[in-house]
């Protein structure tokens, strides 16, 4: 392994410290953990994964002024000094002859939870029309009856929050609070709650904030987003037992396992266009949504602007955009989640967040 290391570094000295300096070379990073060991990981092909402080160690070049604690770290200096760093690493582990010790295969070590864990996490409710009209029972609009995502009579701004334009016939933006207690990794299982037997999926992309945002315009959302993820935003369907206070979000959304994501983020100069990004998910290898980020009500730069308008975002913050139609509570009979089902979420450019489901863990 010293020969392969050596050989590694030989090749990297020959190309010079600032090789890789300016590499595309798409990468996404991840959280992992091999024999005990907590580390960010850079990840390539969706195969291999890169411990990121033990290359910043071995390979020449400009290293990093500190470790990287974690993963929100890393967001917080990815403008300054971790993306030419992460950069010239890839480009260095990719054109070595021989494979270093810092190259793991992404199937030896154990997938986190990208970020542990988002001190915020908000969730879109409605954000495509079809999901909406599913929602209501029903596929066509009768006469008369509003169109999903269309504002209803009485509409107005929100003060402060969201100034509506004069020709925006949509309705608001509507968010609700998931609690980062919910969140677990790629590959962990989605636990049934004893008692609530009508959990259903929603298949939603995240948005990674990059940079601490408070009351930021639409034009200048993009500077604030750090990149993109996954989210399954499980829900409960059934209830709870009595009409107060309309809808109860926390037993809805955030029970134990209800926020799986990841399995990694992928920077945002490797998303073209947030909103050309086509959605599938399946429930057993079975097709059951498919879609495009193309139907949202409110795009991605509108939902980072209106969130920071409510709260101030920081880096490491996650916003699930929405869920496109499809959902199991919305199909004649309904289709609901059950131990043994497999859940898989996937978006284009973004990657694949595939979880088991399982009855809940006895204690």
């Amino acid at each position: 392994m010293k020969r392969a290391l050596f050989g590694l570094l030989g090749a990297c000295l020959l190309a010079g410290p600032a090789a890789g300096a300016d590499s595309a070379s798409p990468f996404k990073l991840g959280t992992f953990d091999r024999g005990g060991k907590r580390f960010v990981g850079i990840v390539i092909k969706d195969s291999q994964v890169i411990d990121l402080a033990a290359a910043d160690a071995a390979l020449p070049g400009t290293k990093l002024v500190a470790p990287v604690a974690d993963m929100k770290d890393a967001i917080a200096r990815y403008d300054k000094d971790l993306r030419a760093r992460v950069q010239a690493i890839v480009s260095q582990a990719q054109s070595a002859s021989s494979r270093p010790a810092f190259v793991m295969d992404l199937a030896s070590v154990k997938t986190l939870p990208p970020i542990l864990y988002p001190t915020t996490m908000l969730n879109v409710a409605v954000n495509y029309r079809e999901h909406g009209r599913e929602m209501a029972g029903r596929t066509t609009n009768p006469s008369g009856a509003p169109e999903p995502g269309t504002a209803p009579a009485g509409t107005t701004s929100i003060p402060g929050i969201w100034e509506r334009k004069p020709d925006d016939a949509r309705w608001n933006p509507y968010m609700f609070v998931k609690l980062p207690s919910a969140v677990i990794a790629a590959g962990e299982p989605i636990r049934l709650p004893p008692g609530r037997a009508q959990i259903d999926w929603e298949c939603e992309l995240g948005v990674v904030i990059g940079r601490e945002a408070r009351r930021i315009d639409v034009s200048r959302a993009a500077d604030y987003i750090f990149g993109y993820t996954l989210e399954n935003d499980v829900s409960d369907r059934g209830g709870r037992g009595d009409p107060r206070h309309g809808s109860d979000w926390l037993i809805a959304k955030s029970h134990d396992t209800f926020a799986p994501t990841g399995p990694f983020v992928v920077p945002k100069e490797f998303v073209a266009d947030p909103q050309k990004l086509a959605v599938k998910f399946t429930l057993n290898g079975q097709l059951m949504q498919d879609s495009s980020t193309s139907a949202m009500i409110h795009g991605v730069y509108e939902l980072v602007a209106y969130a920071s308008h409510i709260t101030t975002l920081r880096p490491g913050d996650v916003i699930a955009t929405g869920t496109p139609p499809g959902v199991g509570s919305g199909r004649t009979p309904p289709i609901f989640l059950k131990a043994g089902d497999v859940a898989s979420c996937s978006y284009e450019g973004v990657g694949t967040l595939t979880n088991p489901v399982a009855d809940s863990e006895k204690r």
